[in-house]
Formats: C-alpha cells, sequence, structure tokens
C-alpha cells in the first residue's frame, strides 16, 4: 500500500479536517487513518459519522476496538442530531470521517450533510480515496471494495475544500458538485 500526495495536500493543515471517503472504499479506513494520523497530530483522534441502522451499530463496536469514536445517523435518521454531535467533536479537536454517499447511495453522490458539518465548523473538507489492484466488487448499491491478500493499494489524498460560513444555498450546491469532481478524480473503479 502507497499514499499519494499527501505531503503535498496535508502538511499545510492547521486544524483537524473532515475527511471525505466514498462509502465503498471503507474496508481500507483504518490503514488509511494510520498514516493520515501524522499529518494529524494535532488532532484528539478520529470521530466516524456511521449510520443509525443495525449493520452501523456492528461497524461501530469494531471502530472501538480501533479507538475510533462513532456518532449515529444519517440523512434519513438522526441526521440533525449527528451534525450537533459532531460539531461538538470538532470543538474537541477531532478528525470526523464522513462517508458523504452513504449509508444508501446513491454511489459517488454528495449528500448535503458534509458541506453542511464544514459550513458551521469551519473545517476543511479533504478528499480521500483509493485505488485496489486486485479486490472483490460486492454485488450491493456502492459495489463495496474487498481488497484480495497482496493486493497493491494506493490512497490518494485531494486538495483540502473550504466552505464558507455565510454560504449560500446556491455556494453550496456549487461546493458540492465542486467536491464530487474532486472526489471522481481521485476515483478509479478498474
Amino acid at each position: 500500500m502507497r499514499l499519494v500526495d499527501a505531503n503535498q495536500t496535508l502538511d499545510h493543515l492547521r486544524t483537524p479536517p473532515i475527511a471525505c471517503l466514498w462509502h465503498n472504499r471503507l474496508a481500507l479506513s483504518m490503514w488509511i487513518w494510520k498514516h493520515l494520523r501524522r499529518y494529524c497530530a494535532f488532532s484528539a483522534g478520529l470521530v466516524a459519522l456511521i449510520s443509525a441502522s443495525h449493520d452501523g451499530g456492528i461497524l461501530a463496536r469494531v471502530l472501538r476496538f480501533f479507538k475510533v469514536e462513532a456518532v449515529r445517523g444519517s440523512t434519513s435518521r438522526r441526521g440533525a442530531q449527528a451534525l450537533l454531535e459532531l460539531t461538538s467533536w470538532t470543538d474537541r479537536g477531532y478528525v470526523i470521517a464522513i462517508t458523504p454517499d452513504g449509508p444508501r447511495g446513491p454511489r459517488y453522490r454528495v449528500h448535503d450533510g458534509i458541506l453542511a458539518l464544514a459550513q458551521v465548523s469551519g473545517r476543511p473538507i479533504v478528499p480521500v480515496s483509493s485505488k485496489v489492484g486486485w479486490k472483490l466488487c460486492l454485488k450491493s448499491w456502492d459495489r463495496f471494495q474487498v481488497p484480495l491478500p497482496f493486493a497493491r493499494c494506493e490512497v490518494r489524498i485531494g486538495e483540502p475544500l473550504i466552505v464558507p460560513r455565510h454560504a449560500t444555498d446556491q455556494e453550496r450546491e456549487s461546493l458540492r458538485h465542486e467536491l464530487t469532481r474532486r472526489m471522481m478524480e481521485l476515483t478509479s473503479d478498474d
């Protein structure tokens, strides 16, 4: 596994970012955090937004094993409460991880929650994606990728995106398209 462009992108961060990762690339998330942590040494840790579903409960318990905190919620369940909880975690100095197209998709479509959090917290959104050379793609809505043993994995980090605190709805929509563009620039499904 190798990290691409992390030095150029993350060295100038002064505040713990909001990491933006597609839902179908979650299998590498703990490995990614292990390597990104050195660029976020000033952070208190990692908090992940996890679905309020039964499957999300299982994932939250697994993440506790890795010392990752979980906030439960999504666009369809507990969204407003999750945004408030995530804001309090940003105030305490944590990096936030969000899959902007989860938990139900559509695949590669950025929902508004990540932009709302960036707007109220003032935190930059850092696009993160990966390319796995040898993998299984599940027949789920997101075509979840499971890296196979000895697969070459490349983690790609994009330029941070800032959402101004006083952004209008039109500006946020434009920034949503820009975040999608930056994420897709890093994403390869071959």
